[in-house]
């Protein structure tokens, strides 16, 4: 047998719901209240003004620029398996990783790129998917699904 509670109790509502509560500003009664109020309006602007530059300043290195595409590396069997894709900062700088598939076995290989070049030896694929990625901002990648004009063997974009 469970035993129950003989009284219930109730209780006070989360601190969630606290939080929605109206809070009462107090009005400014003189001038100096006033500018006093308008000093700290201006100190908090100039951390968010500085907060937001920061930011920016830094977004600059995240990634925002990807491009990929699918291709067959072997046109007699298989289907588009493999697989180059370039990760690129607002600076063209980043990698591109690809990905060779057989039955046997998976190859991957990653190259660093610095200002959309690398010092390595680019594939036409590896090379096909970092143009992709510098465009992407430009609005002028296209997608291709379902292609039927691409056969085995060839390279995919998407």
């Amino acid at each position: 047998m469970v035993a129950r509670p003989s009284k219930v109790r109730i209780l006070p509502p989360p601190l969630m719901f606290s939080f929605f509560k109206k809070r009462e500003k107090k009005e400014p009664e003189d001038i100096k209240e006033i500018f006093n109020y308008l000093k700290e309006l201006d100190k908090n602007l100039e951390k968010i003004s500085k907060n937001l530059d920061d930011l920016k300043e830094k977004s600059n290195f995240f990634i925002q620029k990807i491009g990929i595409v699918r291709f067959n590396p072997f046109s007699e069997v298989g289907g588009d398996q493999s697989f180059s894709i370039a990760l690129l900062d607002n600076n063209n700088d980043g990698v591109v990783i690809t990905s060779l598939y057989t039955r046997e076995e998976n190859r991957m290989y990653a190259k660093p790129i610095k200002g959309g070049i690398s010092e390595y030896s680019l594939s036409e694929e590896e090379k096909t998917a970092i143009k992709k990625a510098q465009n992407k901002n430009n609005g002028k990648t296209k997608r291709k699904f379902n292609n039927p004009t691409t056969d085995r063997g060839g390279s995919r974009s998407y």
